[in-house]
């Protein structure tokens, strides 16, 4: 596998961080660098007041090491700010992470890191203020490993068939851990295990990933939740045309015992003065196993526009209608205004 390809196979990864870094240090095959981005906007909707909000702001550092043979060393931390309240947790921790990386035996992290599920799941999250969704749904996708995945295991390499396409093959594995409500145990997870597929060939890209695992819930039998993905793409987000589809399937066969199918598909053209005009569509029905019943969480159109005052600061603006009337649920449109500055 070569560097090209490398890159091509890690690139989903940049998905969610929308990384811009600056270059602090560079000598003896060492580096250094700093990034991230502060997020601000003014948002409300038809339920509530327009009030200040922020759209994920965070810092990271990383760094490089030549270790020779062709092998290179990184090391990345990545934290969440709090900027809007004064609070003892202004910082939370996102990423952190080691890794070795190869151009031909590819690349090996170790620690809390965007996971290979998410190359595959990630192709519609990239709007900054109306996106996947359902990726994040609930306080315990980190341990299942839907995007960013704590205490993971991962390794990505490719094979590149020339004008043929490359091939991308991604492999995670999370040990056992649990989530808590302060002292209070709600899950308890069993170690699971990921793999990721994706194949690109002239500016499209077809992906599949599975994870599974264990989980049991407070008072409840342990039983497996998995999760399927399968995306499409074509195009590159903020240039040109850009379009991709998600569509994810969750089965927990003992906690909840529910499926869900959700759906992503988004549509963005970027002109050439830099304002990138996106439309994106997220739907997820529920399936309640026990009883064959089918509802509707949420259905979601979003049109959305960002524009590039300079490369590190970015205005953006989007308007979200709530489509889900069904079963007599009241809607609930959303907007917001706001700008993001890249450190």
């Amino acid at each position: 596998m070569n560097k090209k390809l490398l890159a091509v196979a890690i690139a989903a990864s940049a998905f969610g961080t929308q990384a811009v870094a600056v270059e602090l240090y560079n000598n003896d095959g060492s580096t250094f660098s700093m990034g991230g981005h502060v997020s601000v906007n003014v948002n409300g909707s038809e339920a509530e007041d327009a009030s200040v909000g922020t759209n994920s702001p965070r810092i990271n550092f990383g760094a490089t090491q030549d270790l020779g043979n062709g092998f290179t060393a990184e090391a990345k931390g990545e934290w969440a700010l709090n900027l809007l309240e004064n609070s003892d947790e202004s910082f939370t921790t996102r990423l952190g992470y080691i890794g070795v990386t190869h151009a031909d035996y590819g690349s090996t992290y170790v620690g809390t890191q965007w996971a290979p599920f998410y190359d595959v799941a990630g192709v519609t999250d990239l709007p900054i203020a109306f996106a996947n969704d359902f990726l994040y749904t609930g306080e315990d996708f980190a341990k299942t490993g839907q995007t960013r995945a704590d205490d993971m295991v991962s390794y990505r390499n490719g094979i590149d068939f020339g004008n043929a396409g490359a091939l991308n093959v991604g492999i995670g594995w999370q040990g056992t851990t649990d989530s808590r409500d302060g002292s209070t145990l709600i899950s308890e997870y069993s170690d699971r295990v990921q793999i990721a597929l994706s194949y690109a060939v002239m500016g499209a890209n077809l992906g599949y990933a599975y994870s599974t695992g264990d989980v049991k819930g407070y008072g409840s039998a342990k039983g497996s939740l998995d999760y399927h993905v399968l995306s499409a793409a074509y195009g590159s987000y903020g240039n040109g045309l850009y379009l991709a589809g998600v569509y994810q399937m969750s089965e927990d066969k003992e906690v909840s015992r529910q499926e869900s199918d959700s759906y992503e598909l988004i549509a963005a053209y970027a002109l050439a003065n830099s304002l990138n005009l996106s439309v994106n569509y997220e739907a997820v029905e529920i399936t309640e196993t026990l009883s064959n019943t089918k509802s509707t969480d949420r259905e979601e159109l979003a049109l959305q526009a960002e524009y590039n005052f300079t490369p590190k600061f970015v205005g953006y603006t989007g308007y979200q209608f709530d489509l889900n009337d069904a079963d007599g649920n009241e809607t609930d449109d959303k907007w917001v205004i706001g700008a993001r500055y890249y450190l």
